[in-house]
């Protein structure tokens, strides 16, 4: 059984069992955080949302936090010696699928 959520923006297909990121959330390490807007649940009897599935949700555990890979800016404006970098890494959530409930 596999479905497809929706959270911080984005849209992922998920299973029991998988390790996926995701943009910041709130929780600790080890703490267990339902995800209610469930687009589709798929297996035996497909399950298409209008645009969400209704009762279906998918239940995780918080297993960390990490950092996407730098991002490097560089701005600049001819003739004037203006030179500017920037760096930025984006924190992700990392999640551990334990089940999905229809």
């Amino acid at each position: 059984m596999y479905a497809i959520v929706r959270t911080g923006g984005k849209q992922l297909r998920v299973q029991p069992g998988d390790v996926v990121d995701v943009e910041l959330l709130d929780g600790a390490e080890g703490e267990r955080v339902e995800l209610d807007q469930v687009l589709m649940v798929g297996g035996e009897e497909p399950r298409i949302g209008q645009p969400l599935v209704d009762g279906a949700k998918v239940v995780a555990t918080i297993a960390g936090e990490s950092a996407g890979p730098k991002i490097r800016i560089f701005k600049h404006k001819r003739r004037k010696r203006y030179r500017l970098h920037k760096g930025h890494r984006q924190h992700y959530t990392r999640l551990i699928i334990e089940s999905i409930e229809v």
